[in-house]
């Protein structure tokens, strides 16, 4: 299915995008409520990096309480992009 979309539509949106590449947010709504976001690559890699390091972390803290100790390595290992 075709969807048509008029140019100033487009220019538009560029400069939201290119907003996005200065460092800001951008947050798309639906029904004036917050739905997307719109973030520089970079930070979403950062925020990703961030998310998988707070899941070793929970996973370690509770081997703490169920099974042996995670070594240095293992942790490290965990945490690269696989």
């Amino acid at each position: 299915m075709k969807k048509m979309v008029p140019l100033f539509q487009i220019k538009m949106i560029a400069q939201q995008l290119s907003d996005v590449c200065e460092g800001r947010q951008l947050v798309l709504t639906r029904n004036g409520k917050a739905a997307y976001t719109v973030v520089d690559i970079e930070e979403w890699r950062k925020t990703q990096a961030k998310l998988r390091l707070f899941e070793e972390l929970q996973k370690s803290y509770q081997s703490l309480r169920t099974e042996e100790p995670v070594s240095r390595e293992e942790f490290i290992k965990n945490l690269s992009i696989g």
